[in-house]
């Protein structure tokens, strides 16, 4: 290994880079109960008179996230997190299949991380056609939060009748035109404040995140070549489907269920062969 490396892979040169450093992060596996679902005006006609609710999906669309310095706290950050979940549901009528409606839920989230310190004013410049370059200043070198998640999983959903308190989660409404627009736009119709004499509908949810706080640096690393591709571009030929289907591998995978891989420490009479 060592004669590899300082042969034609060895390090050619030090460069200074200039990239997200990740100065803290948590995740974490939350079951969240009873969250209000606000129905669009067609969905909520269709919950009035439905006989039975079920969760056919949820997905995030959204998490709005706000960062913090942390009072008596050098370093520490709050972060402050907002998730909006697009929700389908299917509504039981009477005897004939059910029909889709769609909501939208929020969830609000606080964790505290370490960001480390930077008071530095930061000026950038953007390249815009036939005008100067705009310069891009951001006041103060603040860390910069990073959400993953994955689409939550339907534990539950349940009706509450006019004027029933479902659970206490539920009880704290938001009014439907503070939901950003970025949000309203992923529906076809409108939301509407549920009157008292209408159904509510509460859902629980599954939910998986993982939350970073990172900063921009500069790192010094070793160089050891540019990236340059060696694979070739292949064209597809349109006039011939039959060629382009014969180099596709068949898919057993998609047939048969995954086979976790043997290891010999843990499962020393495993029948697996050594490749």
């Amino acid at each position: 290994m060592e004669e590899k490396l300082t042969g034609s892979f060895g390090c050619k040169e030090k460069v200074c880079i200039q990239t997200d450093k990740i100065y803290d992060s948590c995740r974490s596996k939350e079951c969240i109960e009873c969250m209000r679902v606000y129905l669009t005006e067609t969905g909520q006609e269709i919950i009035d008179r439905a006989v039975d609710v079920k969760c056919r999906k949820a997905e995030v669309v959204w998490v709005f996230s706000d960062v913090e310095k942390m009072p008596f706290n050098r370093g520490y950050y709050t972060v402050d997190l907002t998730f909006f979940f697009r929700v389908s549901l299917d509504a039981y009528t009477g005897v004939s299949r059910p029909v889709t409606v769609e909501g939208v839920a929020t969830y609000n989230k606080k964790v505290v991380l370490f960001g480390s310190e930077g008071s530095a004013k930061i000026f950038t410049s953007r390249y815009k056609k036939d005008s100067f370059d705009p310069q891009l200043w951001q006041k103060t070198n603040m860390p910069k939060a990073v959400v993953e998640t994955l689409d939550p999983i339907c534990l539950g959903v349940k009706f509450a009748e006019p004027r029933e308190k479902c659970c206490h989660y539920g009880d704290d409404e938001i009014d439907v035109t503070s939901i950003p627009d970025c949000v309203c736009r992923v529906f076809e119709d409108r939301f509407v404040n549920c009157r008292e004499d209408q159904r509510k509908v509460y859902i629980s949810l599954g939910l998986f995140t993982i939350i970073k706080l990172e900063r921009n640096v500069q790192l010094l690393i070793p160089a050891y070549d540019f990236c340059i591709p060696e694979k070739e571009c292949v064209t597809s030929s349109p006039d011939d489907p039959c060629e382009i289907f014969a180099n596709i591998n068949f898919p057993i995978d998609e047939f048969f269920p995954p086979v976790e891989d043997c290891l010999k420490e843990t499962a020393p009479d495993c029948c697996c062969s050594e490749d």
